[in-house]
Parts: C-alpha cells; structure tokens; sequence
C-alpha cells in the first residue's frame, strides 16, 4: 500500500514563507512523476507544480518566481518552497505521485490527505 503524506502547512503572514514537505512511503518501485496541488474553497483543485523524476518542473503561472519545486529520489520526498506568499495562495495543498509497483507496473496515481496553507493580509 503507497501512502503520501505532506507536512508543513500552517498559517503564514501576507509576504511570509512557508516549505511543504510530502513523503511517499509504502510498497512501490519506482516514483515517477509527481505535483503540487491546491484546492481553495469554492474552487476546483488546481495544479502548482510539477516534477519529473529527472527534475525537470513546470509551474502555475500564478506561483513562477515565488515557488520551487524539489525532490530527493532516494528518500522518495518531494518539497515545495513558498515564497513571497499572497492570502490567494490560502488553500489545502496536495501532493501526488505517480508510483510503478510490482502490482501496477504501469504505475498509478496516488495522493495525500493534503495540507492547509493560511494566508493572511
């Protein structure tokens, strides 16, 4: 059974920062391509950034020059630094992760219970 599980929300000052944490865990093979995701209130999940397993990242425009992405294979975590944080940037962020087992070897999404980031103005 994979699990993820970020850590690291919390409630942060309009122009604060804050560094979300998610680690895969479980019986997997190989994680490949995993997100950030956010969900506001009222408003559909949305996607934050992306990383490849190689490290490539693509990111919303909304967050390009104030988040990064990173990731550390060998301990099958993935972070997200958020700077210069805005009260839009308010909702409960989600990580993802494609993860091959011997099960699904094509591999298969799975998903955290998430974490919510306050804002404040």
């Amino acid at each position: 059974q994979v699990q993820l599980v970020e850590s690291g929300g919390g409630t942060v000052q309009s122009g604060g920062s804050l560094r979300l944490s998610c680690v895969v865990s479980g019986s997997m093979f190989t994680v490949n391509r995993m997100g950030w995701y956010r969900q506001a209130p009222g408003k559909q999940r949305e996607l934050v950034a992306g990383i490849s397993r190689g490290g490539s990242t693509n990111y919303a425009d909304s967050v390009k020059g104030r988040f990064t992405a990173s990731r550390d294979n060998a301990k099958n975590t993935m972070e997200l630094q958020m700077n210069s944080l805005k009260p839009e940037d308010t909702a409960v962020y989600y990580c993802k992760a494609e993860v091959l087992t011997k099960l699904i070897p094509s591999g298969m999404d799975y998903w955290g219970k998430g974490a919510l980031v306050t804002v404040s103005s």
